[in-house]
């Protein structure tokens, strides 16, 4: 059995570029991005799952649209737990940007929204993943964290919800061991400004940013990064090395 799982991995491995039937969620699916993401997986032939707040019976169905939608609630994470479960890639792509507004009440719907929802569905997903010991499947996790985990992004509130998430998915990656990453993938989506209801004035188009996402997976990168400022591909691969680091360090001496 055990030599039977690993040849699905490695199946899975070689033919990560083929997109064919695999089954991708995206929260916030509605947005910018996820819209691009959508349309440029389902063109790779994947089936998209589109996860909203949104009631799913008003939502109109195109070719571009996903193939499914699902209606969830940060803080009832639990109640897709079904669709988790059928997914192989998960992407964490909702958020919110309260620009300067730094109320505690936005705040904490900021922190709720942009890192802890997407904490507790990266959870969630882990356990299912895991739990498969007899016959596992390879899945992963997308988290989209942007440059505001490391620089300015004009908005407080957004700033330090992002950098919690960011932070939080380094130290799970570090945490991992080499089982569980034949089972598990984690990938950091950090992205520059791109034109979307949360930002009108970026300097990037969003299909742009989307394809340039697949084919960083496509080529097995796990930290990916889309941006026009060249100093974010130099600061933030140093902040992930240095984190590792630390987190392991921590790890062996506790």
């Amino acid at each position: 059995m055990e030599q039977s799982s690993t040849s699905e991995v490695q199946q899975f491995t070689k033919g990560i570029s083929d997109w064919q039937g695999r089954r991708i969620g995206i929260t916030g699916a509605k947005g910018s991005l996820g819209k691009a993401l959508t349309k440029t997986l389902r063109k790779k032939g994947a089936v998209v799952i589109g996860l909203t707040h949104s009631n799913v019976k008003n939502i109109e169905t195109s070719v571009d649209a996903p193939n499914e939608w699902v209606q969830w609630d940060c803080g009832n994470e639990s109640a897709i737990d079904l669709t988790l479960k059928n997914l192989d890639v998960l992407i964490l792509n909702h958020g919110i940007n309260p620009k300067g507004n730094q109320s505690i009440s936005i705040l904490n719907t900021a922190l709720e929204v942009n890192a802890l929802s997407s904490w507790r569905l990266i959870e969630r997903f882990e356990a299912i993943a895991f739990e498969e010991e007899s016959n596992p499947r390879q899945r992963e996790i997308w988290i989209n964290t942007s440059e505001a985990e490391i620089q300015p992004a004009l908005s407080p509130a957004y700033e330090i919800s992002k950098r919690l998430i960011g932070q939080l998915a380094s130290i799970r990656w570090a945490n991992l061991d080499k089982s569980q990453r034949e089972i598990l993938t984690l990938r950091k989506l950090v992205l520059g400004p791109f034109r979307s209801n949360l930002n009108p004035i970026g300097l990037m188009g969003a299909d742009l940013v989307a394809k340039q996402i697949i084919k960083q997976a496509d080529l097995k990168f796990n930290l990916i990064i889309v941006t026009p400022n060249p100093l974010t591909y130099i600061l933030m691969p140093i902040v992930e090395c240095s984190r590792s680091i630390y987190y392991r360090l921590m790890k062996k001496f506790d």
